[in-house]
């Protein structure tokens, strides 16, 4: 099994490809699992090798406390990076995904690992072809 840390190339720093993945109109999907939203777009012009490359967003609106911001994103990050193996994406495919904290409080671990979870299993079924022959 690989190992479960996170590199460099998994984060998504370009800010020309935060505004494709946030534009309105773009083809972009979502969906919300609270206390989460997550958006993602495929990037085939990336030029990093991992599948995928995400970030976290915990809105100041939401969390008013520079604290309890930092520790949601690293509620989210560690909830990604233990179950990120779990949902493999077809080979070759290259997409940015975003993480956008909705609620309004701090969330227990296990309310964001669940919604992690599932938005996860909602990308990978976004991104496997259906059979349409059966």
């Amino acid at each position: 099994m690989k190992g479960l840390r996170l590199y460099k190339k998994e984060k998504l720093c370009s800010t020309v490809a935060v505004e494709q993945l946030f534009m309105r109109g773009s083809d972009t999907t979502g969906a919300l699992d609270y206390p989460l939203r997550a958006v993602w777009r495929p990037n085939p012009r990336r030029s990093s090798d991992a599948a995928v490359a995400f970030l976290i967003t915990v809105p100041k609106k939401r969390l008013r406390h520079a604290v309890d911001r930092v520790s949601m994103r690293r509620r989210i990050r560690e909830a990604y990076r233990l179950q990120r193996h779990i949902y493999p994406l077809p080979a070759g495919t290259r997409i940015d995904l975003a993480f956008v904290y909705v609620a309004d409080r701090l969330m227990p671990y296990s309310a964001v690992y669940t919604a992690v979870g599932k938005l996860l299993a909602r990308v990978q079924a976004s991104l496997i072809p259906a059979d349409d022959d059966e």
